[in-house]
């Protein structure tokens, strides 16, 4: 039929419908505009007055559908569609059948009406968007009926899907992919889908008690006394988890387990779940139960109500590419349960691996390292590390201590709940990933800082003097501070400053700035990335805190912005916070030029369901707010703070193999120890290797804070130091001075 002939009939039926009231508005479509072709009828429609427009209510009714608004659908229906379902039947049975389908979005279009009396009907084109099937269409027949003086719609269940007349319900049988795997930049297995081995025993059947807990305490990494105590109030015949062990484990150890086993008390059942190593527990994370507040949305991506679901570190980033694309058959299935047609069907596509930029044997070497020197530090109580490659922003070690075993948060494991309780408890925040997520004050790390604002500010050069005295009294004589040095340290360049950690040339540089103008010294802090998150790829971060004029009114109940305030952001106190990895960042930036690179924990995805292997290519998202000389200077006077003789750290690398480059950083605290920082890289000079190659060029920066331990120069630079011998594989030539390791 020509097309103007089909719109002539159109118009047509659009006035029929439009003279049933004066308010009615012609039919259309507000969410698509399709041209609507009636429905040619025996003899045309008796016009009858009607209040509201059948037209109206129908496409009201699929706008309501669209915004998921069940009751507002279920007010439109028909008195008599009413007397027959509840709206609570109502709104169930739509909710069910979408998250049956793993709906994501519907849309409407109406297709054609007609009008006949107190009856009218309205063809509407339903589309389904779903996460698992894709697109499922369906053709809507919707019967109208005028009573009461208003309009509603005759319904019954295949207004949901055609399919479900009669009683019918939606069934999906889930297809998932198994997850993938977790892997350091080697390929080295760090969270993993295999058998654990489930270890208990009956007391009453255990024959030689000394032996078998002597071979249990390794496996399980508990003492004999620790393991005992697991079964010490249980009746003889009860059985009692001790814990679990990697298949692998049980393989290799059978011989030694194998006369304990059945009549020796000792019982082993295997079960498929996610395997960790000890390793990088606040980077790899953890998968568990859905969320409560999240079901709904899992459920509408495909997802199963019971399914485990990453939860934290690169198992929550990466849970896109690690759960892979779900499958299913979508079926309709009769009041009785037979299954009576396939509505869609869709293979499930395999998941992808995540690869990450770090080495494992590294990366333990680190948190071993830092979880040895706070353990056995008289105040150490927590810290963390940051190891970036200078160039790509690849993290090459990143730790916090304390930690955490991930394997407790398998709802499988014995004691589960009791175990994720405790670990919640802990008043030491062990699940705290303190290297992007600890808000820390920086101390003197944050000079490098000011000194790039005093330079920006024209007020200052480099080579700018300064006579310190000792004390500084600018603010007034109730406000007196002084230098952490007595007598000060003389007439010194601003260089130097930097070198001896100069407090006085400080605080004099913040307050000439802020009295320039208040906004500057923090618009340039923020140049160096901070008040910001990383957005390192693979992890969430904290932005910290770099306060101005507009952020304390705000913030704080303190009022508004005083000269006090930009002075103690100059030595990084006040209200200033930055993260370890902020710190790392910024050393790293002026260890290559000046480049603020984007951190990355993850190097490549791997292949699957399709896709090809993904190499993740490193990101420089600015540069750092200083010109080529200050930037020179500042490098300059790093590597004076490791090695002149008025350097702060120098005690700590004057026999040092590699040369670094560094700033201490003591950062007060309400705690009466202090946090103790050091930031650098390595390395700062020509480095020569064992097999004759040279390193001309920095490679890697890094950031330590030990929580409320003392000094920087005492505390946190010689684990700097530690980490450096660590990366170029040196043994150490002296301990850590406190623990003697």
């Amino acid at each position: 039929m020509p097309r103007f002939i089909k719109l002539f009939l159109f118009l047509l039926a659009i006035l029929g419908l439009a003279a049933c009231t004066v308010s009615m508005p012609v039919l259309q479509d507000s969410f698509a505009e399709p041209t609507l072709t009636p429905f040619p009828t025996a003899e045309p429609a008796t016009p009858t007055p009607v209040p509201g427009g059948a037209a109206e209510v129908g496409q009201t009714f699929y706008k309501a559908w669209e915004r998921l608004d069940y009751l507002g659908m279920y007010s439109l229906l028909s008195e008599q569609s009413q007397a027959l379902v509840t709206s609570d039947i109502f709104v169930n049975q739509y909710e069910t059948a979408m998250r049956t389908a793993t709906v994501q979005t519907v849309r409407a279009m109406p297709q054609g009406a007609s009008q006949e009396g107190s009856r009218a009907t309205l063809v509407v084109d339903v589309i389904w968007e779903t996460a698992v099937v894709g697109t499922i269409e369906r053709l809507h027949t919707v019967d109208l009926a005028f009573s009461n003086g208003r309009w509603g719609i005759v319904w019954d269940e295949s207004l949901i899907l055609p399919e479900l007349a009669g009683g019918n319900r939606l069934l999906f049988d889930y297809q998932a992919p198994s997850r993938a795997n977790i892997y350091d930049i080697n390929g080295k297995a760090l969270a993993f889908q295999g058998t654990a081995i489930l270890l208990g025993v009956v007391p009453g059947q255990i024959s030689d008690e000394a032996t078998l807990l002597a071979t249990l305490s390794p496996l399980l990494g508990l003492s004999p006394d620790e393991i005992a105590e697991k079964y010490a109030t249980a009746q003889p015949d009860w059985y009692v988890p001790l814990g679990d062990i990697p298949a692998e484990v049980m393989q290799e150890n059978y011989a030694a387990l194998e006369p304990f086993l059945d009549e020796g008390g000792l019982l082993a059942d295997d079960r498929l779940t996610r395997l960790y190593v000890n390793a990088a527990p606040h980077l790899v994370g953890y998968i568990g139960a859905i969320p409560p507040a999240q079901v709904n949305n899992y459920l509408a991506l495909g997802y199963r109500p019971e399914a485990k679901v990453g939860l934290a570190g690169l198992e929550a980033w990466g849970e896109s590419y690690l759960s892979g694309v779900k499958g299913g058959v979508l079926s309709v299935v009769n009041p009785e349960g037979q299954q009576i047609e396939l509505i869609a069907e869709t293979e499930p596509r395999q998941a992808r691996s995540i690869f990450t930029t770090f080495d494992i044997e590294f990366q333990t070497a680190v948190e071993n390292a830092l979880a040895n020197a706070i353990a056995t530090h008289p105040a150490g109580r927590a810290g963390a590390v940051v190891v970036i490659d200078v160039e790509t922003g690849a993290i090459r070690a990143m730790a916090s201590y304390p930690t955490y075993n991930p394997a407790i948060f398998d709802p499988t494991r014995p004691n589960a709940d009791q175990e994720i309780a405790a670990l919640f408890a802990d008043p030491r925040n062990p699940l705290l990933n303190r290297a992007a997520n600890g808000a820390y004050p920086p101390g003197s790390t944050f000079k490098v800082v000011t000194l790039a604002a005093a330079v920006q500010s024209g007020l200052y050069t480099i080579n700018s003097a300064y006579n310190s005295t000792g004390s500084w009294s600018r603010l007034g004589e109730n406000f007196i501070k002084y230098d952490w040095r007595d007598g000060g340290h003389g007439y010194i360049s601003y260089h130097t400053a930097l070198v001896v950690s100069c407090n006085t040339c400080f605080y004099d540089a913040g307050l000439n700035m802020n009295e320039q103008d208040p906004f500057l010294f923090p618009q340039v802090a923020r140049g160096f990335g901070l008040d910001t998150s990383t957005e390192i790829l693979g992890l969430s971060d904290t932005p910290g805190i770099i306060p101005d004029p507009e952020w304390k009114p705000l913030n704080t109940a303190e009022g508004g912005w005083v000269p006090g305030d930009a002075v103690n952001m100059a030595i990084g106190q006040g209200y200033v916070t930055v993260t370890p990895l902020q710190m790392a960042r910024i050393a790293a930036a002026i260890a290559n030029g000046g480049d603020l690179v984007r951190p990355m924990l993850v190097d490549r995805i791997g292949s699957g369901g399709g896709a090809p292997e993904e190499v993740i290519p490193p990101e420089m998202v600015g540069q750092i707010p200083m010109d080529e000389a200050t930037l020179a200077g500042v490098q300059s006077a790093m590597r004076d703070v490791t090695s002149s003789r008025s350097g702060t750290a120098t005690f700590v690398f004057e026999d040092a193999t590699v040369p670094v480059a560094g700033k201490t950083g003591t950062a007060q605290t309400p705690f009466p120890l202090p946090h103790a920082w050091f930031i650098g890289y390595a390395p700062a000079a020509p480095y020569t290797l064992p097999d004759g190659s040279v390193i001309d060029q920095p490679e890697i920066a890094v950031a330590v804070i030990v929580e409320n331990a003392g000094e920087g120069s005492e505390v946190a630079a010689p684990i700097f130091r530690r980490i450096i011998e660590l990366y170029y594989g040196i043994t150490p030539l002296k301990p850590i001075p406190w623990s003697g390791s």
